[in-house]
């Protein structure tokens, strides 16, 4: 009997164990591991031991709300089973060694308000689905491989404050229905090949606060309207076709310092703190 008892005691304690999350979203955190090098990681997870004890993972009621492992040496692709991931509201998988394809799957998280794969390897074209991510404020794609358009999608993107895509081959115009994004604090496709004009509709973003355009193709002239960007405090549109070279400029207030022309092609930073 009391052999008998031991082992029920053993095995509530194993389900208990177990029991902070859905074997669903296990899987899933087993599928992220296998699937990039979890053995190798610098911080690695004992798969025996409680899911809550594992790094970079946080749980809340049972869900699994953030999962942060950047600077861990994650290396492969991730799968596609991290869809499965559903309560999840911050993915960081920044400065890592990633690459393939950015999942489709994560437009299965709806409740993701900030997505960082930002300084790995990835390529292909930003996928059009994570469109879908109502609730994201902070997208943070920079120094990947990307290439093609920045999705129309993206446009639906209502509550960005951070819309990071620079250094990767991304090509295209920037969609003129950027105004819908009106919450916007920082904006980046500086080190692309993208061209175009400048869209005015950027100087419907009032909440603006960086702007940053550097080294891609594009053309025209700087449209007047962005005076009226009295929150901007950091603006680089050097290295461009545009009709004339501007000044990079960070400080007080930039606007009135953006129509400076330079006399040779290389901008410089002109820094005004308080």
């Amino acid at each position: 009997m009391k052999t008998l008892k031991l082992i029920v005691v053993c095995f509530l304690v194993s389900a208990y164990t177990f029991a902070n999350v859905s074997s669903n979203e296990k899987e899933a955190l087993i599928a992220i591991y296998n699937s990039t090098n979890g053995s190798e990681w610098n911080s690695t997870w004992d798969l025996n031991a409680s899911v809550d004890s594992w790094y970079g993972v946080t749980i809340e009621d049972s869900k699994i709300v953030e999962l942060n492992l950047p600077f861990n040496n994650l290396q492969g692709n991730l799968p596609k089973e991290i869809g499965n991931l559903t309560s999840l509201r911050k993915l960081n998988f920044g400065f890592n060694k990633l690459s393939g394809n950015i999942p489709t799957e994560l437009a299965n998280l709806k409740a993701l308000t900030s997505l960082e794969l930002f300084m790995n390897s990835f390529e292909g074209e930003i996928p059009s689905e994570l469109g879908s991510l109502q609730k994201l404020e902070s997208l943070k794609l920079y120094s990947n491989k990307l290439t093609g358009n920045i999705p129309m999608s993206l446009m639906n993107l209502t509550n960005l404050k951070e819309l990071l895509l620079g250094s990767n081959f991304l090509t295209g115009t920037i969609p003129n229905q950027i105004y819908a994004l009106s919450k916007l604090e920082k904006l980046s496709v500086m080190d692309n090949k993208m061209d175009g004009e400048i869209p005015v509709e950027i100087a419907q973003l009032t909440q603006l606060q960086e702007l940053l355009l550097s080294s891609n193709k594009f053309t025209g002239t700087l449209p007047m309207e962005f005076m009226n960007l009295t929150k901007l405090n950091t603006f680089m549109v050097s290295d461009n076709n545009l009709n004339q070279e501007y000044i990079s400029v960070s400080g007080k207030n930039p606007p009135s310092l953006m129509h400076l022309e330079l006399q040779n092609a290389t901008a410089t930073m002109d820094i005004e703190k308080d």
